[in-house]
């Protein structure tokens, strides 16, 4: 098949990776994938870097002069492709798309929905998703509730396809979890929590701190190590670094700053956290900590209900049950083997095949 993927977002986020990693699967597998990106952001340089066919297009414009211009490379895009499917990740554009689609030009129009956000169950909105989309994609079933009940959406037209994660990259690394625990002076007897993300106020890299201090100072877990794996991004690694020494965390906390070796930083960790206090719709982060063989604990946003059993999920924000739950996870050796089984029983059905699969009989649906 000839197919487009839409990943007009500025940034490279998990929206970004999830349209990017689909369309790599997608060409490894044999089909012709074409992803339009807006030029200049970091999604642009991603997809070139990953060795995809980027083309820049003004999809997020109001300009109306623009979006004329837009419009008309659009047809000239379509012309020469002649694409079966045409897979929107982002909703700035898409009712271009539909407008392309009026026209007759004979895709099958997908909308994606990797963001946290419901889109507004107005009556245009009910109407693009129902009735000019083929079908809207969607990566968790909260999400999928919302599709159902406040848009209206057919059922039929409804499909939760998760992520996948790349198993090869992703997985336990003995010898990188010495050299990493060695790296940043982790002893045998420590125990590291591992918190993979951005610095974003988003990613609760501030509760987190704070259930470590009280594992600390309050309950005497002198051996604890928090290894904050991730980078200054809307919130500044300076502003993080405050943070630590405003709770007297200093000799307890690392920051990795950007890695290469993320599997193996993972790997050096003993338990993983998503601490998000809301998104997580992906949840990149959790699966691949999760294929790496490390338990994992969750705030309860997003998609993470999806993939981890109740017994691993607190509530966002809570941090009085985070440190409950990282108390427990320390202590509890029979937790954390159930933890993993659970987690290997989520990750049985998420790799990259399985990703493509799904997305797979999505498409050629259309056309039996």
């Amino acid at each position: 098949m000839v197919i487009v993927q839409v990943v007009n977002v500025r940034w490279f986020n998990a929206t970004v990776w999830y349209g990017l990693y689909l369309a790599r699967l997608l060409r490894d597998a044999g089909h012709t994938v074409v992803v339009l990106t807006q030029a200049g952001t970091q999604s642009h340089k991603k997809a070139l870097e990953w060795g995809l066919d980027a083309r820049p297009m003004d999809l997020n414009t109001s300009n109306p002069l623009r979006l004329a211009v837009t419009l008309c490379k659009l047809i000239t895009l379509l012309r020469a492709l002649k694409p079966q499917i045409v897979n929107c990740h982002r909703g700035e554009g898409f009712f271009l798309w539909g407008i392309l689609k009026a026209l007759g030009f004979g895709f099958r129009l997908v909308r994606t929905r990797g963001d946290q956000r419901p889109p507004r169950a107005d009556a245009l909105n009910r109407f693009l998703h129902s009735k000019v989309a083929d079908a809207v994609v969607v990566t968790n079933s909260r999400m999928a509730r919302h599709f159902l009940s406040a848009m209206k959406t057919p059922e039929d037209k409804v499909w939760l396809i998760h992520g996948g994660v790349d198993r090869e990259r992703f997985r336990f690394d003995s010898a990188g979890r010495e050299r990493v625990r060695a790296e940043f002076g982790f002893g045998p007897r420590e125990t590291v929590i591992a918190l993979l993300g951005r610095f974003d106020k988003v990613k609760g890299q501030r509760e987190t701190l704070e259930a470590v201090t009280r594992l600390v100072y309050k309950q005497s877990y002198r051996r604890v190590r928090l290894m904050l794996l991730g980078f200054g991004s809307a919130t500044g690694e300076d502003e993080v670094r405050g943070w630590i020494k405003e709770f007297k965390l200093e000799r307890f906390v690392v920051i990795t700053g950007r890695r290469d070796d993320v599997a193996a930083c993972i790997s050096a960790a003993d338990i993983g956290i998503v601490a998000s206090l809301w998104s997580e719709t992906i949840a990149r982060a959790a699966l691949e900590i999760m294929a790496a063989g490390r338990p994992l604990i969750s705030s309860d946003v997003g998609v993470m209900p999806d993939l981890l059993p109740p017994e691993a999920l607190f509530p966002a924000g809570d941090v009085d049950a985070m440190t409950r739950m990282l108390t427990r996870a320390i202590d509890d050796a029979s937790f954390r083997q159930e933890n993993l089984k659970a987690c290997d029983l989520t990750l049985s059905q998420l790799s990259g095949r399985d990703f493509l699969q799904r997305t797979l009989t999505l498409y050629e649906g259309f056309f039996d």
